[in-house]
């Protein structure tokens, strides 16, 4: 009689975790189309600040500093999620900084984005006060 148990409990418990992750997959899937990769997210957080500290930069310079998820395809060497940075002396300026996917190396994407007074943007890729000497396109390397 114990060994019947047995025999129809192993079979039930894998049908039950079958059907779990069936119904699981479609809300995973949202959460991550909706909220972007968790672990790029913690990459991101992690590692940028670093980079703005060992660049000489404060808090007190920085206005905004958080993590974005971009709704468009981008260089594919970096992860997908960028780190958006708005500087007091530039509040209408917004830089964006990418990890690499090998070496965890942050850069700075040469695209930045101006807040216009009609409160659209347009897309800037000149110098500023605030630019790297080597940045990275974030439009090249997409496919």
């Amino acid at each position: 009689m114990e060994t019947e148990s047995k025999t129809i409990l192993k079979p039930l418990l894998i049908l039950i975790f079958i059907l779990t992750v069936i119904i699981a997959s479609p809300f995973c899937f949202i959460y991550f189309l909706n909220n972007g990769n968790p672990y790029t997210k913690y990459v991101a957080n992690k590692l940028v600040p670093v980079h703005l500290k060992e660049k000489g930069y404060t808090k007190e310079e920085i206005e905004a500093a958080i993590y974005v998820e971009p709704k468009y395809v981008i260089n594919r060497n970096f992860y997908h999620g960028h780190y958006m940075v708005v500087f007091k002396d530039e509040p209408d300026l917004s830089y964006y900084y990418g990890v690499t996917k090998k070496g965890n190396h942050v850069k700075q994407f040469c695209e930045k984005e101006k807040q216009l007074p009609d409160f659209s943007t347009e897309t800037v890729e000149s110098r500023t006060i605030h630019s790297e000497n080597k940045c990275v396109k974030s439009q090249d390397n997409r496919f």
